[in-house]
């Protein structure tokens, strides 16, 4: 029976674990080793492993980084962080990642998507779209580097065109509601369901488990991802990595 998938998302900055808020103020909350352990004792369902650093200094994948949270993982994850070629997506799965996550560079080559999906299976292949509103009233625009570069690309027209490819998954993070934990951008996520027919995961605006059941209620078959929610407890953010039990996650099923 197919379910919503709940997952973590680590963010990886200067080899450490951080949080943002709206892609700014990393805060550093511990080893991202440790917290895959952490991860494992509590069986989640998925994870996501972002380097943030890759792509502003323009250079490739931590391939060690990825053996080691492949090693200790006990659960599906996906990475992204400066992939740019098929060798590199090919390489991350032998290293034991389930899933490779492209950004900036499915956007200056979509083609790349059908090469990669070619070798290591489309399934493999994930597309994280990190989005914001152009100006006050504008359309939704798709940013690359950490948020801090415009494509020009609206949000839609391009998950139109990742639909065409055929991409594998995508997954929908909302730069203006990064680590804000006031919810998730419910009205976009309608109009992508709208357009984009394969798996989708969402992140950005979680803040608690009943934000997660709001989703995963309205769309089903979805992957509801969060950062804050999984490493951050009460009001005033104490670092305490969590994630909800078995009874717990029955809510959302």
């Amino acid at each position: 029976m197919l379910r919503p998938r709940i997952i973590p998302s680590l963010l990886v900055h200067k080899k450490g674990l951080v949080k943002t808020e709206e892609f700014k103020q990393s805060k550093y909350v511990g080893d991202p080793i440790n917290a895959v352990k952490i991860f494992n004792e509590k069986e989640v369902d998925e994870l996501i492993v972002l380097d943030i650093d890759a792509t502003i200094e323009n250079r490739g994948p931590d391939f060690e980084m990825i053996k080691n949270l492949a090693i200790e993982c006990r659960m599906p994850f996906c990475y992204g962080g400066g992939v740019t070629t098929v060798n590199q997506a090919q390489k991350i799965v032998q290293l034991g990642a389930e899933k490779v996550a492209f950004s900036s560079a499915a956007i200056n080559n979509s083609e790349l998507l059908k090469e990669v999906g070619a070798v290591i299976g489309v399934q493999s292949v994930v597309v994280v779209l990190d989005y914001k509103k152009k100006g006050l009233f504008g359309k939704l625009e798709i940013f690359t580097h950490n948020g801090n570069k415009a494509t020009g690309l609206g949000l839609f027209e391009f998950v139109k065109e990742l639909g065409e490819i055929g991409v594998g998954e995508i997954v929908l993070n909302s730069i203006e509601r990064d680590g804000k934990m006031n919810g998730y951008d419910i009205a976009t996520i309608e109009k992508v369901r709208d357009i984009f027919q394969g798996p989708i995961t969402v992140l950005g605006g979680a803040g608690s488990l009943e934000d997660i059941k709001v989703l995963t209620n309205k769309f089903k078959i979805i992957g509801a991802a969060a950062g804050s929610l999984f490493v951050f407890k009460g009001k005033y953010k104490a670092v305490l990595i969590n994630y909800p039990s078995f009874e717990e996650k029955k809510m959302f099923y």
